[in-house]
């Protein structure tokens, strides 16, 4: 697959000289290439748009030609991200890239403001010689690597991601031109990004601060007190300003993210080879206001921010006719938060007839009756839910807020309504020793989700579990790529049996999908699990093991049944 998306051609079209009017009466190209793989709408496209759209013709308009402008002119401001899915093996294996939209929502603000802006998108595009191409191409005067704050990968805080980084700042500062970095990486290390080639590090929602920022540069202004941005001054000194992270409690008005900017051909085709059919992301809100202790917020704390359900119904329209998705992946942090909205949604889709299927991530404790019967009307096909743990006293340390039986009844209202039901769990958290990863165990066996996405607990700066943890970390504190889930600090057991464990965890739940598991397949999983048995009793960290509850209560390496061990914990 690598060679495969190596191999794409990356073609410099001539701007084409034939125009057509298209049915607003604005005269375009009828198609113009003008940047490395960012093509404008054609002609058909408009109109497809135009169709979906509930926008005035005026504004259309003003908006169409705002985008052609900024294809014609040589951007002020060059955008682009560090994350490059074939740097992360997992998820090249898996291939399911999506746009930058965080990326695409500043470039939204800029525009706003009539800064000129472009973007490389560094998700297929190689990001080394090809950024250094485009870096050339326009001569920014501004480089910002802004992050997708609505990307998991981004918020993880991967190693190679930063790398990538460090060396787009200095290519940037090769051309002469102002590096600015936004992300929770840089926003957690702001000084060790300040020390690898950026002038700036914005912190927080840093939409309305970038604008700030860049404004003041462009037009050779003082720098006013920006919120959230952090600096060196001329003698090296840290200058940071008084409000740690920016808020922008505007975000939810931004118009739609600038994606003319960048090419969604590769995104399709990358899809429809892999999996028959073309996804592509949104985001209905920012921000998670529950306090599950192990969560890093480094962007938006607890804050949470809502787009009206007719707006992003308008979008999916637009994604849908315009674009021709097929599926829309939410990547809201917490779906389905507000039950009117969700109700309005449905409505809202409805009446546009914008209905995709779609995923989304959300709490147990969110799928009333209510919410899952608009959430199908909606179109919504997937629900990934945070349920971490089968073991009630895991949840409880993790200050989650969440019961079992709230998975359970969420499980069995979506599979009622057609929908799946997957579950994000964790293994290694702080007080989960063997009996509760067999609690865990017990617990997918009989929710049987739909699929199950499994990672280990990771501590990240700005969270309770960090502290807790702080004095165990060792030199390496992030991980390198999305597969590396190493354990960093004493869990109860080896990073090996962690993995161990789940991935006869995955092999039997993977099982559960077909129609007639082979005896190949029951022997394969039936040695994992021996594996894991062995391996438990000669992994495990005595002193972490020290601190649960009455270990030797449980049997040490047999598979004990959910009801046992509730009875046992009762007693």
């Amino acid at each position: 697959m690598a060679a495969r998306l190596a191999g794409w051609p990356r073609p410099r079209l001539p701007v084409q000289t034939a125009r057509q009017k298209d049915d607003i009466g604005l005269t375009i190209p009828r198609q113009l290439h003008v940047v490395h793989r960012a093509t404008l709408l054609s002609t058909d496209g408009i109109r497809r748009y135009v169709h979906a759209s509930d926008t005035p013709a005026g504004t259309l308009r003003q908006n169409l030609v705002g985008a052609i402008d900024s294809r014609l002119t040589l951007a002020q401001v060059l955008l682009t991200h560090s994350y490059h899915l074939p740097y992360d093996s997992k998820q090249l294996r898996k291939m399911q890239p999506y746009t930058p939209i965080g990326t695409l929502y500043a470039a939204t603000a800029l525009r706003a403001e009539g800064i000129p802006v472009a973007a490389f998108d560094s998700m297929l595009e190689e990001p080394s010689a090809e950024f250094v191409a485009m870096l050339e191409e326009h001569r920014p005067k501004i480089v910002a690597v802004y992050e997708d704050d609505f990307n998991f990968l981004s918020k993880m805080c991967l190693t190679r991601m930063r790398e990538v980084a460090w060396k787009m700042a200095k290519a940037a500062h090769a051309i002469g031109a102002v590096v600015i970095a936004h992300g929770s990486d840089s926003t957690d290390n702001p000084v060790l990004f300040l020390e690898n080639g950026f002038d700036y590090v914005l912190c927080g929602e840093a939409e309305g601060t970038l604008v700030q920022l860049c404004s003041s540069i462009l037009h050779g202004e003082e720098l006013p007190e920006i919120e959230g941005m952090v600096r060196l001054d001329e003698y090296g000194h840290l200058i940071q300003s008084p409000q740690r992270l920016a808020k922008n409690p505007r975000w939810a008005e931004l118009d739609f993210p600038s994606r003319d900017l960048i090419d969604l051909e590769p995104y399709r085709a990358a899809w429809m080879n892999e999996h028959g059919y073309f996804s592509t992301n949104m985001v209905s809100s920012r921000g998670c206001p529950f306090h599950c202790n192990w969560c890093a917020k480094p962007i938006s704390g607890n804050k949470f921010h809502l787009r009206s359900a007719a707006a992003v119904a308008k979008e999916m329209k637009m994604l849908k006719v315009g674009a021709g998705v097929q599926h829309i992946w939410f990547g809201d942090d917490v779906f389905a938060l507000n039950h009117h909205w969700v109700r309005e949604f449905a409505e809202e889709v409805t009446k546009r007839d914008a209905a995709l299927p779609f995923k989304i991530q959300s709490r147990a404790d969110l799928m009333s009756e209510d919410t899952v019967e608009n959430l199908k009307t909606a179109g919504c096909a997937e629900v990934w839910m945070g349920v971490e743990s089968g073991a009630q006293s895991v949840l409880n340390a993790m200050d989650k807020g969440l019961t079992l039986s709230s998975v359970v009844a969420a499980r069995r209202r979506l599979k009622e309504v057609g929908i799946r039901a997957c579950f994000f769990l964790q293994f290694g958290y702080p007080g989960e020793g063997w009996p509760e990863l067999q609690e865990t165990i017990a617990f997918v066996r009989e929710m049987r989700p739909d699929d199950i996405g499994i990672s280990f607990s990771y501590p990240l700066p700005g969270t309770v579990f960090y502290e807790r943890v702080r004095a165990q970390l060792g030199q390496k504190r992030n991980w390198t790529d999305s597969d590396d889930l190493c354990i960093m600090f004493n869990a109860a057991y080896t990073t090996e049996f962690y993995r161990a464990v789940r991935d006869a965890l995955h092999a039997e739940a993977d099982s559960w999908r077909e129609s007639e598991v082979s005896y190949e397949t029951k022997s394969r999983i039936d040695e994992m699990w021996r594996k894991v048995e062995e391996l438990e009793p000669v992994s495990r960290h005595a002193e972490a093991l020290g601190a649960l509850d009455s270990p030797a209560a449980y049997p040490s390496s047999a598979f004990v049944p959910l009801e046992q061990l509730l009875s046992l914990r009762e007693a």
